[in-house]
């Protein structure tokens, strides 16, 4: 296949992909085309660093420095507002929140294509952190309360793999179209989100929550069918709540079910971050130099995104099938030994223990490496933590949890984001890949001993289970 196809190829596997979804869960379609607009953010400047180093975006140039200010004040806006996102969704409601959330992403988006100044580019991508930090705690959280028990997995992996492809789309376009018509489509489609969600109903837990018991009636039939009785499931919810009606936030966290999901949750947005998903990314472009490959860096960019999509496929077609847990030990353990060859083989080339001959004939070493670790992550690892945390958490702490988990979830990727480089070159990047390893392996026994396995259990099961 030739260079000048793969675009086409590229773009026809993901409209294929995002059709099929689409078939299939019909009442998830803002999950898909939210976490697009979430996928744009996180993967705006995958293609475009060249542009706009020349000047392209308005006629002004930006530096190194300014870059790496523009990527990491997205997570610092993210951080900001996962936390009182959760109290928003608690005293107005979900589907009023995340309407909110398309705000920030449009004006966030408009003050980049139309930037005459640094400042508006840096305001610009804390107004899209915001609502992409808002989406990944409201998305999640949302799609739990709607799915039934033996697709909820399968609607949460959703989530992780529209973000995927917004990632690609975003190297593909950012590569193909020029820097305003590019622009004009991350701002159409948190638009498009925003009119699609209209539509959606509020919650049914939610309703139930607040008594509202004729919205709960009507959003399971809409959600399950016009025939469906949501009566039993109405009365499983109650239960649920009646054993927490009136308790404080404080007192609900005195529960061993709240102290463990708790624990589970943050250690595994920590395994997220450090298993060194960011530096592998960091070093992809380097990757493929080291192997002795000619190919241009933008199609290292696309090629990424491809694999990170499709091993995302993977996960979303098996997490109901063989389980959360079992796919996220598979996950560390791929990603450590992956860490574990890129460390050796840097370790290699920086202390000169192999000639450059010799580099080059194993050259397929750190590209192997490279592939494993994103197709790893990608399964496990990168969807597993958010689905966790809209599923094991007791529901009166639910929204404030999950919340605070993916407030330490940013706050871990801003640092990564922005002090990787600086230590990396004060202890070689063989070494910090050797620390990744490490933490992945600690990461296979956390998942073994402490997590608990949710697929195919009710949350008044899950909740039973963590009470154990």
């Amino acid at each position: 296949m030739s260079a000048k196809k793969l675009p086409q190829v590229v773009a026809a596997v993901c409209v294929c992909i995002g059709a099929t979804a689409v078939k299939l869960t019909l009442k998830s379609i803002h999950v898909i085309v939210g976490a697009l607009g979430t996928g744009t953010v996180l993967g705006w400047t995958s293609n475009i660093t060249d542009a706009l180093k020349e000047g392209k975006l308005n006629g002004f140039t930006m530096d190194d420095e300014m870059l790496g200010w523009a990527g990491s004040i997205m997570t610092i806006g993210a951080m900001v507002m996962c936390f009182p996102v959760g109290w928003l969704m608690d005293a107005f409601g979900r589907k009023p929140t995340i309407l909110i959330i398309v705000i920030p992403f449009v004006i966030g988006w408009a003050l980049i294509a139309f930037a005459r100044h640094i400042a508006m580019i840096l305001a610009g991508r804390f107004l899209t952190g915001v609502a992409g930090g808002s989406f990944c705690v409201s998305a999640p959280l949302y799609t739990s309360e709607i799915a039934q028990t033996e697709i909820r997995g399968l609607l949460g992996t959703f989530f992780q793999l529209f973000i995927t492809i917004g990632i690609l789309l975003s190297g593909v376009l950012g590569y193909l179209l020029p820097l305003p018509i590019y622009h004009f489509f991350c701002i159409a489609v948190p638009v498009v989100f925003g009119v699609l969600f209209i539509f959606q109903s509020e919650t049914p837990v939610y309703s139930i929550n607040k008594s509202k018991m004729d919205k709960a009636e009507k959003a399971y039939r809409r959600l399950r069918g016009k025939d469906y009785n949501p009566a039993d499931e109405i009365k499983a919810i109650q239960e649920q709540i009646a054993k927490v009606q009136g308790k404080s936030f404080k007192e609900a966290m005195k529960t061993k079910a709240a102290k463990k999901a708790t624990l589970i949750c943050f250690a595994l947005m920590f395994y997220q971050q450090l298993c060194g998903i960011n530096a592998v990314i960091f070093y992809s472009k380097e990757i493929m130099i080291s192997s002795g490959s000619t190919l241009a860096p933008h199609w290292c960019v696309i090629i990424i995104g491809v694999v990170q999509v499709f091993a995302t496929i993977i996960s979303t077609l098996t997490v109901e099938r063989v389980g959360r847990k079992l796919l996220m030990m598979v996950s560390e353990a791929l990603m450590a030994l992956s860490t574990a060859l890129l460390g050796i083989f840097y370790s290699l080339k920086n202390y000169n223990a192999i000639s450059e001959d010799t580099a080059k004939s194993i050259g397929f070493i750190p590209v192997l490496s490279l592939v494993i670790f994103i197709i790893a992550f990608s399964f496990g690892a990168g969807p597993i933590p958010w689905l966790s945390s809209a599923e094991i958490f007791p529901p009166e702490v639910m929204a404030k949890l999950s919340s605070a988990a993916a407030t330490f979830n940013w706050f871990l990727a801003f640092l990564v984001t922005k002090f990787y480089l600086t230590v990396a070159n004060a202890i070689g990047n063989d070494i910090t890949f050797y620390i990744f390893t490490v933490v992945s392996i600690t990461g296979v026994f956390f998942v073994l001993f402490v997590m608990v396995e949710t697929k195919g259990k009710t949350f008044a099961e899950i909740q039973d289970e963590m009470n154990k």
